[in-house]
């Protein structure tokens, strides 16, 4: 009778098979680049809202315009309100605006009596605040939090007030 051999045969190691799909660290650094070039081209290509209409009356008589076909200043009225009307904002605050920002936050400032802490930055994406540069003009929008600057605020609507 024949002994069974019951000693495993050691065979050569195997080398790894090479996975056919990206590692993981690929996929991961091709999204954070893709992300990266996604945040650069936003900011770089901005989409603007455009509204659907340009004039709206709207109750009281107040007539509402979208700045999207004024091309400089004296084409603006007084009394007229210019941005989204179609949204209640509940923040408002009257007085000039300048360009520039409040310690780096905004694109434009709303200079109010009182002094250097009562300025507002503001920024927009309904309105375009370089039209109403150095006008007096009641703001309305949505006031966002910075640690920069005491109000930020993102305008909807203007009107100009003088």
């Amino acid at each position: 009778m024949e002994i069974p051999n019951f000693t495993q045969k050691t065979s050569k190691p195997t080398s790894p098979q090479k996975n056919s799909s990206p590692s993981l660290k690929i996929v991961f650094l091709m999204l954070l680049i893709a992300s990266v070039l996604g945040f650069i081209a936003s900011r770089v290509f901005p989409t603007t809202g455009k509204s659907s209409s340009s004039v709206a009356l709207l109750s009281g008589g107040e007539i509402a315009l979208s700045t999207d076909d004024i091309k400089d200043q004296s084409e603006l009225e007084v009394g007229k309100l210019y941005g989204n009307t179609s949204a209640n904002f509940k923040d408002s605050a009257t007085g000039t605006i300048e360009v520039g920002a409040v310690n780096g936050v905004g694109t434009h400032i709303l200079v109010r009596p009182g002094g250097d802490s009562q300025r507002v930055s503001l920024t927009s994406s309904a309105v375009d605040l370089d039209l109403f540069v150095n006008r007096q003009v009641e703001v309305k929008g949505e006031t966002n939090t910075s640690s920069k600057t005491g109000w930020l605020m993102d305008v909807g609507s203007i009107k100009i007030v003088e």
